[in-house]
């Protein structure tokens, strides 16, 4: 049907349609004199001036400008239009960031705010992202079971790990040599592959979780990893003994966990709103602070140095932290959904976090 209509001084008609037609019509007899098609269902028409460029917006969030004259779209701004489920920056790079959703991975410019690359996948969600630390491949969790990995560059299909978790891959990241692939699945198991130029085989499966895993975060010299889960407990691996070193037990659902970057504490979050903060060597509880107000933590991130973290959640509020006296600096207010993610660009520049709503939104950091 016709959802958008814009009437131009000379007397003529605009027309946008839920099929993302957008078509010019004489103001005698409305006969279609031009048409574009663009994505998404038309939402709004809205003219420029004396009426010699108008802009389009699209229900897939996508804003197109057109020249009357010539009639030809051109795509000025886009952005996801569902959920966002996860955000990642490259190691040391500050100028790229990733984000994930339903269909889609984007590469975001960081510098002039657009969108680099658009890697789509139809009819499936990816719940997380990892840029090999080489930077050549992306490497994402889909929740038809499935690893994917993308070239860095171009997006095109590197390669893809079928049966990888019986119910949805959850949470995914890789060790530094880029040689071997941490991920974890709904049905809480956490899964090692071994990656090699031409090969993708199993390498060790790790069944202790019962519920699905949420984050996973691996130290610096790739032989041990933390694993959040939704089964209330965070359990720290040994993986080159492919042992368990430490549970954590708290009546929380987990939705993320940091390694302090001297890597001898963790902080956990998640529905029960507290931050706690564990000793690595034997899983004692340090500390715990009241992390929001209402709703649940989804997301944080640690400065290179350790001095400060981020959090959000269905508060819609980023919350910058002072790590030592575990109280909050700073407040960002922005978001209209449950924030999911969010990420402290190398050099402390920025501060994506990306949110339910499907909204990407940069801060100035602090």
């Amino acid at each position: 049907g016709v959802t958008a209509l814009l009437l131009l001084k000379t007397g003529d008609t605009v027309v946008g349609t839920g099929g993302g037609i957008v078509a010019l019509c004489k103001g005698s007899n409305y006969k279609v004199m031009k048409k574009i098609q663009v994505q998404g269902a038309v939402t709004s028409l809205t003219s420029r001036g004396q009426g010699h460029q108008f802009f389009i917006g699209t229900s897939n969030c996508q804003i197109y400008r057109v020249n009357y004259t010539s009639f030809k779209e051109e795509l000025i701004a886009a952005c996801h239009h569902e959920a966002v489920h996860d955000v990642v920056f490259p190691v040391g790079i500050s100028d790229l960031f990733v984000t994930c959703s339903k269909n889609d991975i984007r590469v975001w410019y960081t510098p002039e705010h657009r969108e680099l690359l658009r890697i789509i996948v139809p009819s499936v969600t990816c719940h997380a992202i990892e840029v090999m630390r080489d930077g050549k491949s992306i490497i994402s969790a889909w929740n038809d079971g499935k690893i994917r990995a993308f070239v860095g560059d171009t997006g095109q299909p590197l390669y893809v790990i079928d049966h990888a978790h019986s119910l949805g891959v959850t949470a995914i990241t890789a060790t530094s040599d880029c040689k071997r692939i941490i991920s974890g699945g709904g049905e809480g198991q956490v899964r090692i592959w071994e990656i090699g130029k031409k090969t993708q085989k199993l390498g060790e499966i790790l069944k202790e979780h019962v519920s699905a895993v949420s984050c996973i975060k691996i130290t610096k010299n790739d032989r041990e990893c933390v694993t959040a889960s939704l089964d209330r407990t965070c359990i720290i691996w040994d993986i080159v003994r492919f042992t368990r070193k430490q549970m954590i037990l708290a009546n929380t659902l987990f939705k993320c966990v940091c390694y302090h970057p001297e890597e001898h504490q963790i902080i956990t979050s998640g529905t029960d709103r507290k931050i706690g903060y564990w000793e690595v060597f034997d899983g004692s509880a340090v500390r715990e602070v009241e992390g929001s107000a209402s709703g649940s933590i989804n997301g944080m991130d640690i400065t290179a140095d350790g001095a400060y973290f981020v959090t959000g959640g269905d508060d819609h509020l980023v919350k910058l932290w002072d790590y030592n006296q575990g109280t909050v600096t700073h407040v960002g207010v922005g978001h209209s959904g449950s924030i999911t993610r969010l990420k402290i660009c190398p050099g402390n520049k920025y501060i994506v976090s990306v949110s339910a709503d499907g909204a990407v939104l940069l801060w100035t950091y602090p």
